[in-house]
């Protein structure tokens, strides 16, 4: 039963006060929401869930995990961890297993609450501590830490979202040298709005050096995590095919060479949503053998199919000449391109939908239009 339908049966539960009814109802749709995102959790008999925002905002289990399997880059054992914006405890808990204490921190203190509830379920050996206070209070007083864990919220006083660094809380950016006092291994979750270049140059104080990590699930970009003490290279993956991840250096796609495609061609290429987000526009051209379609259009061309690239390849069925077609059906997708998909679809008069695709971009500073299938 759906907590909806749940909902509705209030009379059926009339020993229940208002606020054990609330919560009931929160239990359940947290779970409900959350049972296929974090299925270790849902297995966990009396497991508490939070508010519905905490729920959405939460890492998933395989970005969790994730997080914790980077730590194998340290080349030294891992014993004490920070986490000084806990929320849910997501990140806490499955980073926690490479550690033999961890420090919870976080200034809700109902998270607080059902945090210290959750963790007795799991953590016999009590090693994560729960602390109900800001990050700024207790690093003020903090010792050492293996590495510190940060994820500062991103919304506003209004609840309004922020992508600025310096904007979030708290302000990383202002705190970057107390953190360093307690420990010279940082970790940190970002949003996927964040401009990394800016971030980066925010926070290379102190000659800092931080590897960047442009996680995404299937072609959708999650999070972005800052590694201090890293080789300074961008890693963009999904984690729906971790074998195609993406490394470069800044420096490469600076010095990447590509040419611009002119001539007719049989296969269109996207990178993947990491791999764009992270930035490298003209390594992957250069990598893959392929020629760009125009400087400001992400979009790639060869001849030949080029196996395993790591994003979507459409085969070019036709060329739409003077933006006429005969297709009925199809799934339109613009880069670059003067119109919106909805603006193309009526243009056309195409209905959505279908195993086809049209695809609006710029080739060489020309709108031009492809009909293309999905290869």
């Amino acid at each position: 039963m759906s907590v909806l339908e749940l909902a509705l049966q209030r009379n059926k539960y009339k020993h229940l006060s208002d606020e054990e009814w609330r919560w009931f109802l929160q239990q359940v749709e947290g779970r409900e929401r959350t049972a296929d995102k974090l299925p270790t959790f849902a297995a966990i008999d009396d497991w508490w869930y939070p508010v519905r925002l905490s729920c959405e905002q939460c890492s998933s289990e395989l970005t969790a995990r994730y997080k914790a399997q980077l730590l194998s880059t340290f080349n030294f054992q891992l014993s004490t961890l920070l986490d000084l914006t806990a929320g849910y405890g997501v990140d806490t808990y499955f980073l926690s297993e490479q550690f033999t204490h961890t420090d919870y921190v976080e200034q809700n203190a109902e998270l607080c609450r059902i945090a210290e509830h959750n963790f007795s379920l799991i953590d016999n050996r009590k090693s994560i501590i729960v602390h109900n206070t800001t990050a700024e209070e207790f690093i003020a007083s903090a010792g050492e830490y293996d590495l510190i864990f940060a994820d500062p919220a991103r919304r506003d006083a209004h609840g309004g979202k922020v992508f600025k660094l310096t904007d979030c809380t708290p302000n990383i950016v202002e705190l970057l040298p107390e953190l360093l006092k307690h420990s010279k291994q940082l970790m940190l979750k970002l949003s996927p709005m964040l401009d990394i270049s800016q971030a980066i140059k925010e926070l290379s104080v102190f000659s800092l050096q931080w590897s960047v990590y442009v996680v995404a699930v299937k072609n959708e970009v999650k999070e972005v995590l800052l590694l201090s003490g890293g080789k300074g290279t961008i890693t963009a993956i999904d984690l729906a095919e971790p074998e195609k991840a993406f490394v470069f250096t800044r420096e490469e796609e600076q010095e990447a060479l590509y040419t611009i495609h002119h001539t007719p061609y049989t296969y269109l290429y996207e990178p993947s949503a990491s791999i764009l987000k992270a930035g490298a526009y003209k390594l992957v051209a250069q990598r893959f053998g392929l020629q760009k379609l125009d400087v400001n259009t992400h979009l790639y061309a060869s001849d030949q199919l080029v196996e395993n690239f790591p994003g979507r390849v459409w085969e070019i069925k036709s060329k739409i000449e003077n933006q006429k077609s005969k297709i009925e059906q199809a799934n339109v997708l613009v880069r670059n391109y003067p119109l919106t998909p909805e603006q193309l679809k009526k243009k056309l008069h195409l209905r959505d939908g279908g195993t086809g695709y049209v695809i609006g971009c710029r080739v060489a500073g020309k709108p031009t239009l492809f009909q293309a299938e999905r290869v």
